[in-house]
């Protein structure tokens, strides 16, 4: 009798602990409103004056870090943002499985800007108009991983400006913000319908084009050099292709040259090249470490 009491408790138990899994989750959303997720990503949203916030929301319990919730709770009644705890299961549902870190934070979303801004000169260039400009120009980079870790390695190594196609490319989530470390937060990013008319329109203004390559045997009409030799003293726009296909053939024919990362050893057929992402930050180093000297 015992056995038989104790297997209905725990049948019992199990049941209602499957009703509460079933609940529907208590936390609504704001019309038009994203979910921003991560330290940094929530941070440094939160520091900023970019985005419209509505609510901040942290995971329950004593053991979630209490100098970041403080450091939180803070920001967020400084902006005047109304702060909530909730379950990690409801942290889990906001931010669709995502890797949260105990903060969520529900905000408008933030869009491109437009190539009339990009050319507006920041504070800095105005103090020293001569110094030398890198820009970023990306063709058709559709991972939102990629984005953000391309938006990460353009914001620390010092690139000026980041402009992007608007055809097969990412928008500006919370996943690449968080892919960002936060530097989506901070560091605009600008976007054209016509990339082959702002490559050309730079070019006549005295910018150098330069585009990147895997494989300097594919490419024609267009000199291709080791990144490690490249020098410039213009201006300069650094474009970088989709993850799969590179830069479109059109592209390639506005580039003044083309860049190449010389492997280290011989390549096995299948591994002959690197992630954008982490071609591009090779690249972004030896172009701007030029600029810094």
């Amino acid at each position: 009798a015992g056995r038989e009491s104790w297997s209905w408790r725990e049948g019992e138990c199990s049941r209602v602990r499957r009703r509460l899994e079933q609940k529907p989750l208590a936390v609504g959303r704001t019309k038009g409103s994203e979910i921003l997720f991560g330290i940094a990503p929530c941070s440094l949203a939160l520091s900023q004056s970019r985005r419209e916030l509505f609510r901040l929301f942290l995971k329950q319990g004593r053991g979630s870090q209490p100098l970041v919730r403080s450091e939180f709770v803070l920001q967020a009644t400084a902006r005047g943002v109304p702060v909530l705890e909730v379950s990690r299961r409801e942290l889990d549902a906001l931010c669709r499985g995502q890797v949260h870190q105990g903060v969520c934070l529900e905000a408008t979303p933030l869009r491109f800007k437009s190539l009339e801004e990009a050319e507006k000169p920041e504070l800095k260039d105005e103090e020293n108009p001569s110094r030398e400009l890198v820009w970023l120009v990306l063709e058709q980079i559709q991972d939102p991983m990629n984005l953000g870790a391309l938006l990460r390695s353009a914001y620390f190594l010092g690139v000026d400006r980041v402009v992007t196609s608007q055809r097969n490319s990412c928008p500006l989530t919370p996943t690449v913000s968080k892919a960002s470390s936060g530097a989506m937060e901070v560091f605009d990013v600008y976007s054209t319908d016509d990339l082959q008319s702002f490559l050309k329109t730079k070019t006549a203004e005295g910018w150098e084009v330069v585009g990147t390559v895997s494989r300097p045997e594919e490419v024609e009409n267009v000199p291709v050099i080791s990144c490690l030799e490249f020098q410039w003293e213009k201006p300069l726009l650094v474009v970088i292709g989709s993850e799969g296909d590179g830069l479109s053939l059109e592209t390639q024919l506005l580039c003044h040259r083309m860049l190449a990362i010389p492997p280290g050893r011989t390549l096995h057929p299948g591994i002959e090249s690197l992630n954008v992402s982490v071609a591009t930050g090779i690249l972004l180093h030896s172009i701007c470490s030029q600029k810094q000297r």
